[in-house]
């Protein structure tokens, strides 16, 4: 039997990337393309794969070690891996209620949970039951219902949209417009027009968010209603391979029963063990209400949340800190791009932080005390800060762990990511997954593309 060295792929303009999770030990079998080790990415994390199949023998990588495209990570022992691995068997469910489907593939290593039964009331049956509203969820629930499904979304949020509609992708970019408006005319005085200094009303310009939002998130609603797609508000949780329960706000349940179901649950903001709860600590949902505009402002996490969130703060008057782990802002764009990006902008920001850790957070009377620690030894850390408010945006995390998924027999990963094969099908050949939960990148167009593949396979 021979040993192969399987080492880091192109990971594009990753670089001295930090391991984060161990995903196999020594003496597993892997397959090509399953997941190794998970690293630090720009939103939340990314995930390398095997470039070959068998046992292996040795881990060459430790978490936080810092990885690049070259690292040896494993030896395997490549002869070992001809019998197939235990694969991970389908949820034990009633054949003849199950629709009939194509194989699953294997997508996760670890054998599937057996699955719950449930023989309660039932409030409402269906074709096919989307767990989440959101971009992914509305897209294969509208699919779906034009191929002749009767079709039910579970979403937590009063209206259709997810957190893209409702407080991510669209509010950001609304205000992104105003404050682009208001440096482009700003910057109208090189060519002789002079403009005087805006009047910001805080809470008209949060009036015209909610306009925008409400605006798109009502067509939705019309959409869903010309297609009879019955939209269920509430949290939903696996009860059986084929019965879901949601539960509203004001605590009332509903049983929901389904042939087929498409988990587009999302992800949520990642938090940080050791910031305290107080108002004038955000996270992007938080910064989105515009509750104020701080003199003095920390964004932690160089990512595209946080930085676009720090231009909407600075053109309306704060002063902002940016402080990043890694050695750069935007880890997963273009580092040219980047360069240009930041000397453009660099009159927004005080301070740029890189290479550097947040290792404490305390609120005071007199504004939000920050620690700081240099990421590489010997380098000299910061001094303490105080701010007026601090964004934490230091990526999301999936949802897959929040959902009961265990009952329905469905694999999900240790960290909250769900399996899936290339007509989305988890481990249970009638349920089907997509968006944030299935693996990177966490992006609305994605979880458009597989809601589409997800809802012409069911």
């Amino acid at each position: 039997m021979s040993t192969i060295e399987v080492k880091v792929p192109n990971i594009g303009d990753f670089k001295e990337v930090e391991v984060i999770e161990l995903m196999v030990k020594v003496g597993d079998t892997v397959k090509v393309d399953q997941s190794l080790v998970t690293v630090e990415s720009d939103k939340a994390s990314m995930e390398i794969p095997s470039s070959h199949a068998g046992v292996i023998k040795e881990l060459k990588v430790k978490i936080g070690d810092k990885i690049a495209e070259g690292s040896l990570l494993l030896v395997l022992e490549e002869g070992a891996a001809s019998a197939p691995a235990a694969g991970a068997p389908a949820a034990a469910v009633a054949p003849t209620a199950a629709p009939a489907a194509a194989p699953v593939a294997a997508v996760a290593p670890a054998a599937a949970p057996a699955g719950a039964s449930y023989a309660g009331k039932v409030d409402v049956e269906c074709d096919l039951m989307v767990l989440g509203g959101g971009p992914g969820g509305y897209s294969s629930a509208f699919r779906a219902a034009d191929l002749g499904l009767n079709t039910v979304i579970v979403e937590r949020y009063a209206t259709l949209g997810g957190v893209c509609l409702n407080v991510g992708c669209i509010p950001s970019k609304a205000l992104l417009h105003v404050a682009a408006v208001i440096d482009e005319a700003a910057t109208m005085s090189k060519h002789g027009v002079t403009f005087a200094a805006p009047q910001i009303d805080i809470d008209a310009v949060r009036a015209y968010k909610e306009k925008v939002i409400g605006k798109m998130t009502g067509g939705l609603s019309g959409m869903a209603k010309g297609r009879k797609v019955n939209v269920l508000r509430g949290v939903g949780q696996f009860l059986s391979p084929f019965h879901i329960e949601v539960t509203a706000d004001d605590g009332a349940k509903q049983v929901v029963q389904f042939k087929q179901a498409i988990i587009a649950a999302g992800s949520s903001v990642v938090k940080l063990p050791f910031v305290p709860e107080d108002p004038r600590i955000v996270d992007s949902t938080g910064a989105l209400e515009l509750r104020a505009i701080p003199k003095r402002m920390l964004v932690i996490g160089g990512g595209i949340i946080g930085l676009e969130m720090a231009t909407v703060y600075s053109t309306f008057g704060a002063r902002i800190d940016v402080v990043e782990m890694l050695d750069g802002l935007m880890q997963g764009a273009d580092r040219d791009m980047v360069k240009v990006w930041q000397k453009f902008n660099e009159k927004r920001f005080d301070n740029i932080m890189t290479k550097t850790k947040t290792v404490a957070v305390e609120a005071l009377p007199e504004g939000i005390k920050v620690t700081f620690e240099a990421a590489e030894a010997g380098a000299v850390a910061p001094a303490p800060q105080i701010y007026d408010m601090v964004l934490v945006a230091v990526g999301r995390s999936p949802n897959g762990k929040l959902i009961g998924a265990d009952k329905a027999g469905v694999n999900v990963g240790e960290r909250g990511f769900i399996g899936v094969d290339g007509q989305m099908r988890t481990n249970v050949a009638h349920i089907f997954a997509i968006g944030d939960l299935v693996g990177q990148p966490m992006l609305a167009h994605k979880a458009v593309h597989e809601g589409h593949v997800a809802a012409e396979a069911a």
